[in-house]
């Protein structure tokens, strides 16, 4: 266990299992970030499809953490980063959620109902994932369709202790039926994100420290990108798998309460649990 013993430029957290788990903070969520965005620049992530970043930090601003739109990257930023520079244009068919399906809209691209014609097959986190759009995602690349995911998260973590089977599953059932490895997965860890988030948050990585409770998209992330990284135990990764993984966090901590580094007037965040 290593705290931070020192104040940077930026923050970027993870929500799901770093900020708040379900409807309620996590311990020492609500005071560390008030202290921080008086000192830096922070803005929150995550590899979550399923709303857009204004629902996000309305969320974040009902728990007690005031959060404006512009403050949280999400994958769809990093998959219409892709799309804009790799696919211009595309017809795409989208295995994901209405809110997903009508940000792509929205943004000028032609989304499919069915296989033919489809450019790229869009993969996300879909909990209305069914037999038929496995088809047609099947049909369309056996057609030359390319496929693109947001994240290669394979379960997102409940409050009960349990998990929802997030994109990855949906992504290996679409390679496994056809063949084809997806060309990109553009959420954490790709560079795709970290140059979304870094170009939001307007610091340089050497001076930004990613926060996160998983090893291999939020740690892997921050250490290939160059910012410093802290693993955070109250989400989907304990110690020991923490200490055994090839991706190593510089600091290691039992909740948000501990990021703050001690003196200089930080002493008074709480580490306990708020709200």
């Amino acid at each position: 266990m290593r705290a931070p013993d020192r104040l940077f430029g930026g923050y970027v957290f993870d929500l799901d299992g770093t900020v708040y788990l379900g409807e309620e903070l996590l311990p020492g969520a609500e005071s560390t970030l008030a202290a921080l965005k008086e000192r830096s620049s922070v803005v929150y992530l995550t590899n979550k499809p399923l709303e857009m970043p204004a629902d996000y930090a309305a969320k974040l601003t009902r728990l007690g953490v005031e959060t404006r739109a512009d403050e949280v990257i999400s994958s769809t930023d990093a998959l219409l980063l892709y799309l804009g520079r790799h696919a211009p244009g595309a017809r795409l068919f989208v295995v994901g959620e209405p809110p997903l399906v009508r940000l792509l809209g929205l943004t000028g691209y032609e989304v499919a109902q069915d296989a033919e014609g489809v450019d790229v097959v869009v993969v996300s986190f879909d909990r209305t994932f069914d037999y038929r759009k496995l088809k047609i995602s099947f049909d369309a690349v056996r057609g030359g369709a390319r496929i693109v995911a947001t994240n290669p998260d394979a379960f997102c973590p409940t409050p009960d202790g349990g998990g929802l089977p997030d994109c990855a599953a949906m992504l290996a059932a679409i390679e496994a039926s056809t063949g084809v490895r997806a060309e990109a997965i553009v959420g954490k860890p790709s560079p795709h994100m970290a140059a979304a988030l870094l170009d939001r948050l307007g610091v340089p990585a050497r001076d930004t420290l990613l926060v996160g409770d998983r090893l291999a998209t939020d740690i892997r992330m921050a250490n290939e990108a160059g910012m410093a990284s802290a693993l955070v135990l109250t989400g989907a990764t304990g110690l020991e798998e923490a200490i055994a993984s090839e991706d190593q966090p510089d600091y290691v901590i039992h909740n948000l309460g501990e990021i703050l580094p001690r003196g200089g007037g930080y002493r008074g965040a709480s580490s306990g649990r708020e709200g």
